[in-house]
């Protein structure tokens, strides 16, 4: 009978700390899954913030964009407006140099003219 005791007390006692074994693997996966838990969301949030700056980037990307295409389209506008301005200037220049020219001619008549007088 005592045999019978010892190994009740000894299968009550391995059932025990099988118990105590179990639960504190248990609590073990717990604080693990709690602990990845709380770093996913960690970076989830960290997800969420970095695709709200590409957003904000995205949007000045484009304004960007369109500003230079609004610059290029202007620059381009500028130059052929230069060259038009350029060409003006160059036959202002060959009329002021013939005008120049037909002001001495006719000043050269007017004086000869007035040496008849």
């Amino acid at each position: 009978m005592t045999t019978v005791i010892i190994i009740i007390v000894a299968a009550v006692l391995i059932v025990a700390i099988g118990l105590l074994a179990y639960r504190r693997i248990a609590a073990r996966r717990e604080a693990r899954r709690q602990r990845l838990t709380a770093e996913a969301r960690g970076h989830r949030q960290e997800a969420d913030a970095h695709t709200a700056k590409a957003q904000e980037l995205n949007a000045a990307q484009e304004s960007h964009a369109r500003e230079a295409d609004e610059h290029a389209r202007l620059a381009e506008q500028h130059a052929s407006e230069a060259e038009s301005h350029r060409e003006q200037a160059e036959e202002a220049d060959e009329r002021l140099t013939r005008e120049g020219r037909h002001a001495a001619r006719h000043d050269e008549k007017a004086s000869d003219i007035e040496q008849k007088l």
